[in-house]
């Protein structure tokens, strides 16, 4: 569970501004200000399960973005990179 957390929450630092403000504010409470989706729901006067809706929505976009223009992908091999020459 804490692998996923940080890799939406990696994603959600390159793609973010490719969401509705809406999906942005609901992965922003859930995932990086820990919320549940009661409290999601509260906030944003949604019911719960279109909390859960928005969230499995805005985890697919950031996912497919990250399938086609592989911007992690290419940061954990340029860290890895770093890490390899630093060794040297």
């Amino acid at each position: 569970m804490l692998e996923k957390i940080v890799r939406i929450g990696r994603l959600f630092d390159l793609y973010s501004a490719l969401l509705t403000e809406k999906q942005q504010r609901c992965v922003e409470l859930h995932y990086l200000q820990d919320f549940s989706l009661s409290e999601i729901a509260e906030e944003l006067c949604v019911s719960r399960q279109a909390v859960h809706d928005m969230l499995r929505r805005a985890e697919h976009i950031l996912e497919e973005y990250e399938g086609k223009l592989r911007l992690l992908e290419r940061q954990e091999q340029e860290r890895h990179r770093r890490q390899h020459d630093d060794e040297q």
